[in-house]
């Protein structure tokens, strides 16, 4: 991967790229687009290619749609990983993919946060989960001019913060969605810790 790849453009791709921005936080969305590029890399670092390895539509239906559940919109009960699944299925379906195809990409994006689970759920849990951890931890050094490029087309506009702020909030509505050992559950332990008492 020399460049940015270009998003995908068909009507599907467009579709899930308007819900994303219609409903998520600009930061949390830029977020998304970010983890399909890491996610590409990924895959090409590990020798694996598009249509032979993974299904690119699938792939970034699963990166692209992973953070629905942080919006008001699928504020649901269960964890935000679980209610981003079950709206990206609900999107896709009315969009006529095959159920096996919406399972992939559910199981993807229920997992993102799951260490040593989604490595191990087939190559879209695994890219997907490679995608979000990059995301955060970066790619490696030899790709800084990709980090550069790709960070000025989808700014991170504070993504740490904003995504943890979204989740939390949730939880402190809902606790039932922030299990105590789930990343939801450890966000909000972390943020009540660090809250004074009154």
């Amino acid at each position: 991967m020399i460049g940015l790849p270009a998003l995908p453009q068909h009507s599907g791709a467009l579709r899930a790229r308007e819900a994303v921005v219609a409903l998520e936080r600009p930061a949390i969305a830029n977020h998304s687009f970010r983890t399909y590029v890491w996610a590409l890399l990924a895959g090409e670092k590990r020798g694996m290619r598009a249509g032979a390895d993974f299904d690119a539509d699938l792939l970034f239906y699963a990166c692209v749609l992973h953070d629905l559940g942080t919006a008001d919109a699928h504020d649901g009960p269960s964890r935000f990983e679980v209610e981003g699944a079950d709206a990206a299925a609900e999107l896709l379906a009315a969009q006529g993919v095959g159920s096996a195809e919406i399972d992939q990409v559910w199981e993807a994006i229920a997992l993102h946060t799951s260490p040593h689970i989604a490595e191990r759920r087939g190559p879209l849990s695994l890219l997907t989960r490679l995608g979000v951890l990059a995301d955060f931890q970066g790619p490696g050094a030899d790709h800084s001019q990709l980090v550069a490029e790709t960070e000025r087309a989808y700014p991170r506009l504070d993504i740490e913060r904003e995504l943890t702020d979204a989740v939390v909030s949730q939880a402190l509505r809902k606790p039932e969605k922030a299990p105590e050992h789930s990343w939801p559950g450890g966000l909000l332990r972390a943020r009540l810790d660090a809250t004074p008492p009154p």
